[in-house]
């Protein structure tokens, strides 16, 4: 008898486990946000947020209000669409609110590596002091040399002509962004002596190819690597891309590279003094590899579309760029060398920076998560207080709350070039009811975990778009062609890419 009651006790305590772990007992407390299980058990609203993140958001809010909490895939996540509220969760204390929990976890699964806990300090401290500042003027000119070597090196030469040529524009913006911050970043093929530096010009340009060329491949996997959703051949290709980077990038053959930046070859020396092991530097080195070249080459290539759909601001922005080239002595014409341009002239653009900035609004849409690590009051704009339950997660979705909210960009859903600049060159304050918002914008995230190679990334789009505008013309194959709608499968992980690709021809200016 004794041991059937232990038998069933167990079984029964088993099921309320279960039972519990669904989510079947979770119940709304008091100050808590409005909470919404779906009908699925564990599951929640998963396929719902997975489907169309954005869609599913939008709904909830006009159910729920600017605060809300659902069930997705066995975690509670409370969204947070009140943009008054960012400040207080992006700076609060990471005893609280910390967002190296979900990331350590997406890091392994997408990455095969292992975060080690010095590693956002490694990461910040050697952004800080390369990707800003001084050592971002170094960074400028190393991708601006990258750029010429890739895109105009046949100008000095005199071997291409004044011929219209016809690409992809997805493609071919993604292309040569990524390659030239890739080798600017990573080094290039050494050479001995002058007569050897176009062979190891040549052999940076075959490789970074073939290098971009495997990354496009993982980058149609990611999103749904990120969510654990691949299917078993998928899966092992995934798992053969992973392998394949970690040796192509492996800090063996990096230090074999010339010119490889501090960037890189600081943060591998920390790493190896904090211990970490050869094998898990070479992931280390591929999950830098896409932390800062898988956006830039599809903003540009956004950008580069709206200017061209948009004749208006393309003539603004491309006088723009002709004034500064011609003010600092390197304006591009017929026959002459590429023109080279630097972090100061970069610094003289404030519409091509508008037109970026309005780009980002548009199709920028980071999900910024942070674990809950204890009770945390939250107080809306509204008056009322909030509490986050210890366990949670907590999410902010920029893109609905703040970058299409028509209360703070009038006519969201269109591109307006100087959106975000006064006639004096000055930037712009945005408001919502009347009150002056702190986070209007925010592409590149906030707080602690704020893309910390936001202006490298920058500086990387407005050197293209400027060389762009500056050797070339440029216009659509099919001028009537409409703007592409964006591919909804990669909400959450920075920048949107577009459902299809279109087609464009470009030509030396006269």
């Amino acid at each position: 008898m004794a041991l059937w009651m232990i038998l069933l006790c167990t079984l029964i305590a088993s099921l309320l486990g279960g039972l519990y772990l669904l989510g079947v007992f979770r119940r709304r407390r008091p100050n808590e946000p409005p909470l919404d299980k779906g009908t699925i058990p564990w599951l929640g609203y998963a396929l719902d947020f997975r489907k169309d993140s954005s869609e599913f958001l939008k709904r909830m809010q006009r159910k729920h209000g600017d605060i809300f909490t659902v069930l997705i895939g066995g975690y509670y996540f409370t969204f947070v669409m009140d943009p008054f509220c960012f400040g207080a969760i992006v700076k609060e204390s990471r005893s609280k609110l910390d967002f190296r929990t979900f990331a350590f976890k997406l890091v392994l699964r997408v990455f095969g590596y292992k975060p080690i806990e010095a590693n956002h300090s490694i990461v910040h401290a050697s952004s800080t002091k390369h990707l800003m500042g001084d050592g971002l003027t170094v960074m400028t000119q190393a991708t601006m040399e990258n750029f010429q070597k890739l895109m105009l090196f046949n100008l000095s030469s005199g071997k291409e002509k004044r011929v219209w040529q016809e690409d992809s524009l997805f493609h071919y913006c993604y292309n040569i962004v990524f390659r030239a911050g890739y080798l600017a970043l990573y080094g290039t093929e050494p050479h001995q002596g002058a007569g050897n530096k176009e062979k190891a010009n040549e052999q940076d340009r075959i490789h970074s190819n073939q290098l971009f060329h495997e990354f496009r491949k993982y980058d149609c996997l990611f999103p749904r690597l990120a969510y654990a959703v691949l299917p078993p051949k998928d899966k092992i290709e995934a798992e053969r891309l992973k392998r394949l980077f970690w040796s192509m990038l492996s800090v063996k053959k990096s230090w074999q590279k010339d010119n490889i930046s501090g960037w890189i070859s600081d943060q591998d020396k920390l790493l190896a003094e904090n211990g970490v092991p050869e094998y898990m530097r070479d992931r280390f080195m591929f999950m830098l590899l896409w932390a800062s070249q898988g956006n830039t080459g599809p903003t540009a290539f956004w950008l580069l579309l709206y200017l061209i759909k948009h004749p208006e601001a393309m003539k603004a922005v491309k006088d723009e760029v002709d004034k500064v080239s011609r003010e600092n002595g390197q304006e591009a014409k017929p026959g002459s060398p590429p023109i080279n341009i630097t972090r100061d002239m970069l610094n003289q653009t404030p519409l091509l920076d508008s037109a970026l900035e309005e780009t980002l609004r548009l199709v920028a849409a980071p999900i910024l998560v942070r674990a809950v690590l204890q009770d945390t009051s939250l107080k809306a704009s509204s008056g009322t207080e909030y509490t986050l339950r210890k366990g949670d997660r907590v999410a902010l979705f920029p893109h609905i709350s703040v970058q299409m909210n028509p209360e703070i960009h009038p006519e969201p859903h269109k591109f307006k070039y100087d959106r975000f600049v006064n006639p004096d060159g000055t930037k712009k304050d945005f408001y919502k009811n009347g009150k002056r918002l702190k986070y209007f914008n925010m592409p590149w995230g906030a707080g602690v975990s704020i893309c910390p190679g936001r202006f490298f990334a920058a500086a990387e789009i407005k050197l293209f778009v400027f060389l762009m505008l500056s050797h070339y013309e440029l216009e659509l194959v099919n001028g009537e062609e409409e703007i592409p709608a964006i591919d909804i499968s990669r909400w959450g992980f920075g920048t949107m890419q577009p459902v299809r690709d279109v087609r464009f021809r470009y030509r030396l200016r006269l």
